[in-house]
């Protein structure tokens, strides 16, 4: 009888240490794991898929975060340009899905990019002020994810007006928000760094006129 109750306390301390939602989820928002470093090792893992059993792991809500995200990633990088028609309008409605189910940080970043390098044009508009949003995200990875596909994005267009203005108008209102806070600002933390610096490539399509439409209160760190 001893030895049944020592396996059975044994098994269920075992399940308890290798859970998939411990190992993988819970225990990485205390910081016991790194979120860069899951999110690229699972990329990693995944690079050799072929795209149907990447669109099938976006959909599964049985795996974690972080397999999902780098599943969208890897579809990203090695799909998301040279899929059309018909394939491409499942593989849209799948992330968009997925994008209205999630509540992960990370599941969002890398869909909301993958849809705007999928369909610049139709989605640009919808998801880069949310990505913006994300720069003020608490998780570090999070933040340093949006701030990096911004500038890809961003990188990989024609400096097209449009889109300046979208982010201009974007950050325009996240700094009328914060007014009162940036006024006593003399050294910007990491996350107003970003905002400036997008602001800069903003204005420097639209013009320095764009200036004075920022809170006075946010002048000084221009």
């Amino acid at each position: 009888m001893k030895k049944n109750i020592c396996f059975i306390t044994l098994l269920i301390l075992a399940l308890h240490i290798f859970s998939p939602n411990i190992a993988l989820g819970q225990t990485s928002q205390h910081g016991i794991f790194d979120d860069q470093k899951l999110l690229d090792g699972y990329a990693k893992k995944y690079t050799d898929e072929p795209k149907d059993v990447l669109l099938a792991m976006i959909s599964d809500e049985t795996i974690s975060q972080y397999q999902v995200a780098a599943a969208v990633r890897v579809f990203r990088e090695n799909f998301a340009q040279i899929i059309f028609s018909r394939e491409k309008k499942l593989a849209i409605r799948t992330l968009i899905r997925r994008l209205s189910r999630t509540n992960s940080i990370f599941i969002r970043i890398e869909i909301m990019c993958t849809l705007c390098e999928m369909d610049r044009y139709k989605y640009f508009k919808s998801m880069m002020p949310n990505l913006i949003r994300d720069l003020d995200h608490y998780n570090r990875t999070a933040n340093a994810l949006a701030f990096k596909y911004i500038n890809q994005i961003i990188e990989s267009g024609q400096n097209r007006p449009r889109e300046a203005r979208i982010i201009f108008t974007t950050l325009r209102k996240l700094l009328f928000l914060s007014r009162k806070k940036i006024r006593n600002i003399n050294k910007p933390d990491e996350r107003l760094k970003q905002k400036i610096e997008l602001l800069r490539w903003s204005m420097k399509i639209l013009g320095k006129q764009e200036l004075k439409r920022l809170p006075p209160e946010s002048l000084h760190l221009f």
